[in-house]
């Protein structure tokens, strides 16, 4: 879900107390996000925090309403021929990992929309 500013229709992917278009301090209506956007640029990183496994893809992905998404691509190997500008993506979720109780702790991902 995201925020529209019904003041100019600035969306954005969290909450917001105030618009960072117009300025306006509101008020603001919850709008569903496209599932699907587009690769606008990505990073294989190599190195990462201790226990963090590498390579693995980090990208931005565009949304048709606008927002840009900074985010983990998963399901695609951490190789720039395997990696497109403009690819398309869509949403998941998976596990990131587990809190200090052992609960699973759900992160939303993008990877490649299978043709």
């Amino acid at each position: 879900m995201g925020q529209r500013c019904k003041g100019c229709g600035a969306v954005y992917l969290s909450s917001r107390r105030a618009c960072s278009r117009c300025f306006a301090q509101g008020p603001f209506e919850e709008i569903p996000l496209s599932r699907r956007g587009a690769l606008w640029v990505y990073s294989i990183v190599h190195q990462s925090s201790p226990g963090v496994p590498v390579p693995y893809v980090v990208g931005v992905v565009d949304l048709p309403e606008g927002v840009a998404v900074r985010c983990n691509i998963i399901d695609v190997a951490p190789d720039p021929a395997r990696l497109r500008f403009g690819m398309p993506v869509e949403m998941t979720t998976g596990v990131s990992q587990q809190d200090r109780e052992g609960n699973d702790v759900v992160a939303f991902y993008f990877r490649p929309v299978e043709r």
